[in-house]
């Protein structure tokens, strides 16, 4: 079997109603499929306002607002129309890219038929309690996660450090790599703007931190606004700019009243905003790999990141930025500070991630993930034969 010939029930719990790394990444993963012949249908809950055009064939899941993030849905099973659908498709293999309602019935689904399974880890679920004051469940969710991806075939994480992390939950015995790639047609240090920042309020001169991302508790902002207010303490002279909107904006402005909010930007203009930053300011300890990370590399711009799965596998510490102690806010200062008195530095540092983001790119990254699709599908076929 070839790529061209392979067909791909893709399950996702948000596949384009909100534009995330996630989404995005599946988006173009499908895109790659298609363009190189395979046939794929995508099962994810929908909405009437999109965040963008889906790659491939959309078929609705049954789904309800998850209860306080209203942006979000969440599956509520299969149904017998979807499991039709899915049997007219005949997939050769079932890609589940989130542990929801929908991914367990599916996965129960693909076992009953003998259809391999592939899970994507996109994000680091567990982690979502601590921040809403229900750490102390974090074991349970680690041993349900863990149930979860036993029962598939494989797994596929983004970075090593994040594979490194699932080994030690003992998520699975076969997990492979999936990356993620940066589109350097709109993240470049070309796109660095004086004019549009000075527009801002932001002088050339000025250090401008920036964050980058949606604007929940999940992602850090406590720290990164822990970590702007011990600035203004120490003097330390800077200006904030934020990309990116969410339920937790109003959280956000109250804290860091000196930041310039510029709101969801996408395309050239999304580059634009992101090269126009003097440093990133990353403390999430959440994601499997920093898109955000990433993206700032790519325009030149230095990175301070949490020295955790999001990033430790993109940021050479010293090199193309900094990693801290997760939570750390006086090491997130001292770095900080160190940038603010050594622009040279940042320059460097900054020039470094350039070169290192040339490293990443999207088909060579998603063909990886076609040639795991046909490595499940060949490991089966014995036990086809020995049970016809």
């Amino acid at each position: 079997m070839r790529s061209s010939d392979l067909r791909v029930a893709l399950f996702s719990g948000n596949y384009n109603y909100v534009r995330d790394g996630a989404n995005q990444a599946l988006n173009r993963l499908v895109d790659y499929l298609l363009r190189h012949g395979a046939q794929v249908r995508v099962y994810s809950p929908t909405t009437d306002t999109p965040a963008f055009e889906p790659a491939g064939e959309l078929v609705s899941l049954p789904s309800v607002p998850i209860p306080g993030r209203g942006e979000y849905q969440f599956s509520t099973g299969l149904g017998a129309q979807i499991k039709e659908d899915l049997a007219r498709f005949d997939p050769h293999i079932v890609h589940l890219s989130s542990p929801d309602v929908a991914g367990h019935r599916a996965l129960t689904w693909a076992r009953a038929h003998g259809i391999p399974v592939l899970a994507s880890v996109h994000t680091r679920f567990e982690t979502y309690p601590r921040y809403y004051g229900f750490g102390f469940v974090e074991p349970v969710f680690v041993a349900l996660l863990r149930r979860f991806y036993k029962r598939c075939d494989a797994i596929v994480a983004p970075s090593a450090s994040m594979i490194a992390e699932l080994r030690e939950q003992g998520m699975h015995d076969d997990i492979g790599t999936w990356s993620r790639g940066v589109d350097r047609g709109i993240f470049t240090p070309h796109q660095r703007d004086l004019q549009w920042r000075r527009a801002l309020g932001i002088a050339d001169d000025d250090m401008a931190i920036g964050f980058l991302g949606r604007l929940v508790l999940e992602k850090g902002i406590d720290i990164f606004a822990e970590t702007m207010v011990e600035l203004r303490k120490r003097n330390v002279p800077h200006q904030v700019l934020v990309i990116g909107e969410g339920p937790a904006k109003d959280f956000f402005a109250e804290k860091v009243p000196e930041a310039k909010f510029v709101g969801f930007q996408q395309g050239r203009e999304l580059g634009r905003a992101v090269a126009s930053m003097d440093v990133l300011l990353n403390p999430s300890v959440t994601e499997t790999f920093g898109n955000v990370t990433l993206e700032a590399m790519a325009c030149g711009v230095p990175v301070v990141a949490a020295d955790a799965t999001g990033a430790s596998s993109l940021v050479v510490d010293g090199e193309t930025g900094y990693l801290v102690p997760p939570r750390d806010v006086a090491a997130y200062v001292q770095k900080l500070s160190t940038y603010s008195d050594n622009p040279d530095l940042r320059r460097s540092h900054g020039q470094a991630g350039a070169n290192r983001a040339d490293e990443f790119d999207w088909d060579a990254i998603n063909g990886a993930v076609a040639e795991t699709y046909l490595r499940l599908i060949e490991q089966r076929r014995p036990d086809k034969a020995a049970s016809a």
